[in-house]
């Protein structure tokens, strides 16, 4: 399976468009920081013709110490709170703005299965955005299916967070 195809074809296409749209149209700039997506959310939105105009970068943060020493988590916020937790995807979102020097930070994180991790069972992820005038969301998901649809499903769950803070 593709990344494409596990976005569901069009269904992703068109919510990438949408939040290229609205930042272009704002001159606003958007970087991603993922963990169980790996990547997956920056790819999709450069699908989009143009999408250079936006999007800066992603990282691909998926061992927590590249969370830590690399996108600069902080390791407290980890060890109280896990890599699965909304914290984490907090700031992940919002540390990505200054490493990638963008106005929008997305992030994920989360397990895509197929088995549970750290007591978190697979579908458990969060996504966050974080962005001009102190914006910053984050929204836990219990998602259903393989790992694919689970990595497709947090992809949708993460534009779609965008899509609603940009209005």
């Amino acid at each position: 399976m593709t990344a494409y195809d596990a976005l569901g074809g069009a269904a992703g296409d068109d919510l990438a468009s949408i939040c290229l749209q609205a930042l272009e149209s704002r001159g606003q700039t958007l970087g991603t920081a993922e963990s169980l997506t790996a990547g997956l959310v920056a790819a999709t939105l450069a699908t989009v013709p143009g999408a250079s105009t936006v999007l800066r970068g992603g990282l691909a943060a998926y061992a927590t110490d590249v969370k830590i020493d690399v996108l600069g988590v902080d390791a407290a916020v980890i060890a109280r709170h896990g890599v699965y937790s909304a914290a984490c995807a907090e700031q992940m979102a919002d540390r990505v703005r200054t490493f990638l020097t963008c106005d929008w930070g997305l992030s994920t994180t989360g397990v895509a299965g197929p088995a549970s991790e750290g007591g978190h069972p697979a579908g458990d992820v969060q996504v966050a955005v974080a962005g001009p005038g102190g914006v910053l969301v984050s929204e836990g998901l219990m998602l259903t299916g393989g790992r694919q649809e689970v990595r497709g499903a947090c992809v949708r769950a993460a534009l779609t967070l965008l899509r609603d803070q940009l209005g």
